[in-house]
């Protein structure tokens, strides 16, 4: 399946710039353990083999180079840059029948598979080794990592590996929330968030007035914020009103790419307001006044 998008750097300017000038750096000054989280795990992996191709790239890294390495990773058949994820792995000594079967019924990424890696990378490479942690259903769908599919048996197997791996390796982890995957394995990785730019595409005339520079909005005003919210809430599809305050806050990070403090505010304001459009969601939903006073507290700070 292909997952490769030749525009990934029009979606994620400042995440690619961050990588382009790491990777341009003669010591290849990005981190060897990355994780990338959010809610699209498709673009998630996107960017990851993006950073694989400039890694590895025979000539300047340009998005029109057809050197073997660009190619090989385009059309997903590198021989050092790989997408793990629980159905990848093939058991040895097994009929295509039973291995069929066995694909089927895993659950997660297991120990035998991590042994596996860490065999195959005890093996030298010409190449600059990446490595694609995440998950996906038997329709070839990326999903991200969690404790389920990426256990704790599996992941302190690989500890040792992620800290100290192999010359010219990369690992990078998908995962939809930094919590979704143990302490130790984050620990040992730079983390990014990656925003939904799906999102783009959708307005915010909805919010607009509601929550534009909200992060100006004093501490004492939290009562008066929270009713706002409330009146749209219940005058409109709440789950809409989440989206657009989304579209909103991913429309400003775009347009203040060098405010570092505005960037970093804004990313985890997306990620409460995605929490609260999925309790709203739940089968019996929570409060929807309880999860509006919530979400409040945490935007104004």
């Amino acid at each position: 399946m292909q997952y490769y998008n030749s525009e990934i750097s029009q979606k994620y300017p400042d995440l690619m710039k961050y990588f382009k000038e790491g990777i341009s750096n003669k010591n290849k000054n990005i981190s060897h353990c990355i994780m990338f989280w959010g809610a699209d795990t498709q673009g998630q992996c996107e960017l990851a083999l993006e950073i694989a191709r400039l890694l590895n790239c025979s000539n300047d890294g340009d998005i029109d180079c057809d050197c073997i390495n660009c190619r090989w990773i385009r059309s997903q058949t590198h021989p050092a840059v790989k997408i793990y994820t629980r159905l990848d792995f093939k058991e040895a000594e097994t009929s295509s029948d039973e291995e069929e079967s066995s694909v089927k019924g895993k659950k997660n990424i297991n120990i035998n598979q991590a042994r596996a890696i860490i065999n195959e990378l005890a093996i030298t490479s010409d190449y600059h080794r990446v490595y694609i942690f995440c998950d996906r259903d038997e329709e070839g769908n990326l999903l991200p990592l969690n404790q389920i599919n990426f256990p704790e048996a599996t992941s302190n197997a690989l500890l040792k590996t992620f800290e100290e791996p192999p010359k010219n390796t990369t690992f990078i982890f998908l995962t939809k929330d930094k919590t979704d995957v143990i302490s130790t394995v984050v620990s040992r990785a730079q983390a990014f968030f990656v925003p939904d730019v799906k999102i783009e595409e959708e307005n915010y005339d909805i919010v607009h007035d509601f929550i534009s520079e909200y992060w100006l909005c004093e501490r004492n005003n939290v009562l008066e914020f929270e009713n706002k919210l409330l009146n749209l809430l219940s005058e409109n599809d709440p789950k809409t009103v989440f989206c657009q305050i989304q579209n909103y806050m991913l429309s400003t990070i775009k347009s203040n790419p060098n405010n570092k403090k505005l960037f970093y505010k804004l990313t985890n304001d997306m990620k409460s307001v995605e929490e609260a459009k999925q309790q709203i969601s739940l089968k019996p939903a929570m409060n929807i006044q309880t999860v509006a006073e919530n979400l409040c507290f945490k935007l104004i700070l």
